[in-house]
Order: structure tokens, then sequence, then C-alpha cells
């Protein structure tokens, strides 16, 4: 039998459509079709200029929007010759951090809703709100946050709030016990995701998979440890917080646990960030830029760790004020092509947790 899953929403963070074939309750083969959300960024980005693209690049990934921005800044102050002021380095580098918090809480709250757990998602939008507060206070934003600018951040932090950041982090890893509690352990979730949706370290590197879901196949690699950018060397050196969280099983459990191990060492990172701001002298947070922004003409790739993987953007400027191209490498994109490779063989009530495990967002994969 021949069957549609969607193009309705199937609780899987935007419109998916998966054409699957069954024997029984078994799958057979299973095709992804995307292109449902497609909104023609890359060439929108063509006749933007530089500070306009901001807008349209936080977007595709909608769970990670200042990450979103970081490729295309970095990219283009890279290709500028440009050296960002220290304090914008380390601002950038929390809010990437308070980034990844909020991203993963979404995918730890969802996951066990998708497999008949009510009760983690309240837990982990509490949790989310209060890291929402502080960025929204900076930036102005809740989910589209504006807040980079080619030459470093768009204002200053406002007064006190890294005190602020230092409560909310401190809240968030006092109560993170309640939702592991319910997580960690669980008998219903442990039967519906060990050894289910198992992907293997040649099927990682075959599509391209990165982010959590290929470290939790044991595909030990992290940009921000093996590509250092902003302030990420100082904070992945020996002795520093920042660590690769891994794990070898490659299944729908372990994806999980990679995700809830790596929101405590974004916190951690988080923290490091806080303690660093608060003994920086006061200073800009942004290089002054001429009217006309124009880039030299050359080619630039420019991958950043978004918190579900590579994000890459590649960058040809012809010396004007708009690209001449700028391609969007999304992280999304790669970890849903897997399926095709992973959903064969299982049955159709694994699907849903091998699909919620993939931790992907659709406007990533359409863009």
């Amino acid at each position: 039998m021949v069957l549609n899953i969607g193009p309705q929403h199937p609780a899987t963070h935007g419109v998916l459509r998966l054409r699957i074939v069954l024997d029984g309750e078994r799958i057979v083969s299973a095709e992804p079709i995307i292109g449902y959300m497609h909104r023609g960024a890359e060439k929108l980005f063509e006749v933007r200029d530089y500070r306009q693209i901001i807008v349209l690049a936080n977007r595709h990934d909608w769970l990670s929007a200042f990450a979103n921005e970081l490729g295309v800044v970095l990219g283009v102050e890279a290709m500028l010759g440009m050296e960002v002021p220290v304090r914008a380095v380390w601002a950038r580098t929390l809010l990437a951090e308070l980034n990844r918090v909020l991203n993963h809480l979404v995918f730890l709250g969802s996951y066990p809703l998708e497999l008949g757990a009510i009760t983690p998602v309240f837990y982990a939008f509490r949790e989310r709100e209060e890291i929402q507060a502080v960025l929204e206070e900076a930036s102005g934003g809740r989910m589209h946050y504006m807040f980079n600018r080619v030459g470093g951040l768009k204002e200053d932090l406002p007064l006190g709030w890294l005190g602020r950041v230092a409560a909310a982090i401190a809240a968030v890893r006092r109560r993170l016990p309640d939702i592991e509690s319910l997580l960690v352990g669980n008998e219903i979730l442990i039967a519906r995701t060990r050894g289910v949706g198992v992907l293997s370290p040649e099927q990682i590197r075959g599509y391209g998979v990165s982010g959590p879901i290929a470290r939790a196949s044991g595909v030990d690699v992290d940009l921000r440890r093996d590509a250092p950018y902003l302030a990420y060397a100082e904070l992945f050196a020996p002795g520093g917080p920042g660590r690769v969280v891994t794990r070898t099983d490659g299944d729908c459990l372990a994806r999980l646990e990679v995700l809830l191990e790596q929101v405590h060492v974004a916190l951690d990172l988080a923290e490091a960030c806080v303690e660093r701001l608060g003994m920086l002298p006061q200073g800009p947070v942004n290089v002054k830029l001429p009217k006309v922004l124009k880039v030299p003409e050359g080619d630039l790739y420019t991958a950043t760790e978004n918190p579900l993987g590579f994000n890459g953007y590649y960058l040809v400027s012809r010396g004007e004020k708009t690209p001449h191209r700028l391609k969007l490498r999304s992280a999304s994109f790669n970890n849903v092509a897997v399926l095709r490779e992973m959903l064969p063989g299982c049955l159709v009530a694994d699907m849903v947790a091998i699909l919620g495990s993939m931790f992907f967002v659709v406007g990533d994969v359409d863009k």
C-alpha cells in the first residue's frame, strides 16, 4: 500500500510530506517530498543589500534565528577584512549559546509529545520563557532577533542585563532535573526509542548529516571546536567549559540524550561568556560602516555550528552592494534526506519516533 504522510502538519515543526510504501505495517520504501514552504530565499538574497539580507537569513530555521544571522555577518566581515570589537565577539557567543538552549528545549518538549507524553512540553516551555525574556530584552525580538549587524551588534547590551542572564541561567539549571526526571529512565520512552532508527556513521557521512544527530552516532565533529569562530577557540581550549557531547548507539534514544546533555554544555558556555563580559571594559559593540556597504570581489564559504548542525553560506561578490550569489547550506536539509535510508524496514509506529528524533525545522529544509 502507498501511504501519504502529509502534507498536513504531523507535529513535525512544519509541513512535511512522506510518501511511504508499506507491506503490512512495515515500511518498504520512503521518499521525503519537500518544498511546501519554499520561499526562494537564495534568490531574494541577490536583490537585497548586506544589511537587508539579515532579516531574511534569520528565518529559515525559526528556532535558531540568532545563529542563522551569524553566518551571514561573519562571512561579510571576513571578506571585508573587518575586525569586530571584542565585546561584540563575546556578546555574540553568549547570545548564540542562549539561542542553542532555546532550540533544544523545543525539541526536548515536543519529541515526547510525539510519543504521547504531554507533560514535558510544559516544563520545556517554562524554561524557554526564562531565557526568552532576557533575549527579548536585549534584542527586542522573541524569535527573529535581528540583533547582528555587519561589524558587530545593533546596540549595546542593556544596563544590568548580564546579571539577569546569570539569574536566568541559574534558574534553568536548577529546574532542568524536572524535565530529566520525566525523560531519563522512562520505561515507555526507552521502549519506543532504544534500538529504533539506528543511523550508522557511514550513512551520516554519506548524506552530510551533522549536529546532534551525527554526534549521537559517534561522529565526533563540532565546528565550535574543529573550526572555531567567535570566542569558541578559548572556550573549547583544554580546561575550558566547552566539550563535544557524543554517543555511539545512533538510535532515537541516543539523539535525545545528546540534546539533553548539550543543554547543560550550552549553559556552561553562556555562563563563561557572562563572566568574561563582566570583566571587559565598556567599549563599542560595532564598527561604523559606510552609507553604502560594498563587499570586495571574491567568494567565501562560511560555516557555523547551528543548534541543528552545520549552517553554511557561500557568498559570491562582484564588488557590489548586493551579493551576486548567496547559497545557503542548511542543517535540516541533509538531516531529512537520510530518512529514505532509515525508514525502510521499520514499522509505521516507529516512523513517528524516528521523525521526531531527527530534529529538523521544515523551513530550514525548504529555505
